[in-house]
C-alpha cells in the first residue's frame, strides 16, 4: 500500500482523493478510519512510524493474508495426518460442530 501525499493540493486532488476508499463498502471501513485519523494526527512521515499497528490491521483487513496462511497451515497439517494414517475414513474431512463458532 503506497501512501502518497500530493505535491500540489487543489480542488481536483480533493475530489479524486476519495475514489479509493473503503468507507462505502463497509468491511474495512472502521480500520481505515482509525488508520487515517492517526495518520492525520501525526502527519504522513511520522505517522508511518507511529501508526504502524493500525496500518498493519488495515492491510490485514484488506488482504486477509494471515487468515489464508492459517487456513493453509491447517490444511497442510490435516494432509500430513492423513498421509501418516492418523486420520482415516470419516475422520479425514469432518465438519466442525454446529456451535463451534
Amino acid at each position: 500500500m503506497a501512501f502518497i501525499s500530493p505535491f500540489f493540493r487543489s480542488p481536483w486532488t480533493d475530489v479524486t482523493g476519495a475514489m479509493f476508499s473503503h468507507q462505502m463498502l463497509g468491511r474495512c471501513a472502521k480500520q481505515e478510519m482509525e488508520m487515517m485519523d492517526c495518520l492525520e494526527a501525526y502527519g504522513l512521515d511520522r505517522g508511518l512510524r507511529e501508526c504502524q499497528d493500525l496500518i498493519e490491521d488495515f492491510r490485514e483487513c484488506q488482504t486477509s493474508r494471515k487468515q489464508f496462511c492459517r487456513f493453509m497451515a491447517m490444511r497442510k497439517e490435516r494432509d500430513r495426518q492423513i498421509s501418516e494414517g492418523k486420520l482415516t475414513g470419516d475422520d479425514r474431512y469432518c465438519s466442525p460442530r454446529v456451535d463451534s463458532y
